[in-house]
């Protein structure tokens, strides 16, 4: 006998058992076509098609081994559709659906990173600081190829986001393979609820502030004022101004579009472009921001875990001559998700447009460049890979990294001679402020 029993036959599936598949089929697209704008009408080709994908539903809901639902199988169908699209576009059953409205409350506990898949490849974007990610040392393109002993291989993005979040206090295991690093590694991280402080502050003692942004939150652009006020309050004046966006995975749109507002007088922050022309935006300026925050030379740092909201500023300040970018080029997910509800519960997350920056760029899967490239350091000689990654991961498990400090204690030349990115980006400010002192003097 052959390895493998093929067979091949007619079909026998009940012509009735078709037209009730096919015509189950034609009103879950029907609803799918009328969710997100008015009734598309079906071509002859699209029916063809449909009666094709019918006569296979038929097939196999009537010979496969074991029965199944046809609502599932249908659902299946509609997954594979839609995750054939792009990396980001997903179906929702009801309960998925409904797990996402509670996580868009807040009112959920993980671990703290934010996650994508590319190449069909499950990769965290960022851990979000101040998390059990974060302390156990998971970093940007670090790829999961587990979870709980699950292999993520053809895992949806949502199925793995599902299987990572659970209730405070549980614990969840990742394996993971990351660049250079011959074997996988395993953490295993309790969970807790997500801290939504997003703003973080520091100073140099020379005036120079220093303002890290992990996330974007709903309160971020209000708890940033805040940080410039007491910075300025400090020094009168402020001498000029750090912005970190490094490993921040990004958040609401509409905070990106404030924070890059407090720093423009007006113009174009970013607009977003689709099929769909209601899927087309301008965002601009409103000159909501204070003389100081429009006039303080401003540097943006900038690496491969910023993302989304992240690149949407540091792409604005760029295009608008506002900002120098130092670091790595970010992330590259430029990306607009819109959520469809669907009249049995599920919805589609669905890409509907990129995102652009003033000048044109997309940001999607090209990322924003850097105006300066400073690489993180070299291994120093004597110490590996391995070395450097544990000092700073007990940096941060001590909350002695930069930001966890209090504002009121300036950062040392020790801490910057540990940051070759953030050393750039004093540079950059310091020796603007000696041109503008010559300017006005005429002093070299």
């Amino acid at each position: 006998m052959n390895k493998y029993d093929v067979t091949t036959r007619k079909s026998g599936t009940d012509p009735r058992r078709r037209r009730a598949a096919l015509g189950l089929l034609l009103g879950l697209l029907l609803v799918l076509c009328t969710a997100p704008s008015p009734a598309l009408p079906l071509t002859e080709e699209t029916r063809e098609n449909l009666a094709v994908f019918a006569e296979a539903l038929g097939i196999v809901e009537e010979n496969f081994v074991e029965p199944r639902d046809l609502k599932k199988l249908i659902y299946g169908a509609i997954k594979g559709m839609v995750s054939s699209l792009d990396s980001h576009s997903s179906f929702m059953a009801p309960e998925e659906f409904k797990e996402l409205q509670i996580e868009t409350k807040g009112s959920f506990s993980g671990i703290g990173i934010e996650i994508t898949t590319k190449d069909n490849l499950l990769i965290v974007v960022s851990p979000i600081e101040g998390t059990p990610a974060y302390r156990a040392g998971l970093q940007a393109g670090d790829r999961i190829i587990k979870i709980d002993g699950q292999s993520t291989k053809n895992m949806s993005l949502l199925d793995a986001v599902r299987k990572i979040r659970g209730a405070k206090g549980s614990a969840v295991t990742l394996t993971i393979m990351r660049e250079n690093v011959d074997k996988p590694k395993t953490f295993t991280l309790v969970r807790e609820i997500i801290p939504i402080r997003s703003v973080r502050v520091r100073h140099f003692e020379d005036g120079i502030g220093y303002i890290r942004i992990t996330n974007f939150q709903d309160k971020t652009d209000h708890d940033l004022k805040q940080a410039v006020r007491d910075l300025d309050s400090k020094f009168r004046p402020l001498r000029g101004l750090i912005l970190d966006l490094r490993n921040d995975p990004g958040g609401l749109l509409d905070q990106a579009i404030k924070v890059a507002d407090e720093f423009l007088p007006s113009g174009l922050i970013v607009y977003t472009e689709g099929r769909n022309k209601a899927q087309t935006n301008r965002f601009y300026a409103q000159d909501s921001g204070g003389e100081l925050e429009r006039a303080i030379p401003l540097v943006i740092l900038i690496n491969e875990g910023s993302a989304s909201a992240s690149e949407i500023v540091a792409g604005a300040m760029q295009d608008r001559k506002r900002a120098t970018l130092v670091g790595t080029k970010t992330f590259g997910k430029g990306s607009v998700q819109t959520i469809v509800p669907l009249e049995d519960g599920s919805a589609l997350r669905l890409t509907t447009a990129y995102y652009y920056t003033p000048s044109g760029r997309v940001i999607n899967e090209k990322g924003i460049q850097p105006d300066l490239l400073v690489e993180m350091p070299t291994i120093p000689e004597g110490k590996t890979i391995k070395d450097l990654r544990q000092e700073a991961l007990e940096r941060r498990m001590k909350g002695e990294d930069i930001a966890d400090k209090a504002w009121t204690v300036p950062i040392t030349p020790a801490e910057l001679e540990k940051d070759p990115q953030l050393a750039k980006a004093v540079q950059v400010l310091r020796q603007g402020a000696a041109a503008r002192v010559s300017e006005a003097t005429g002093k070299p």
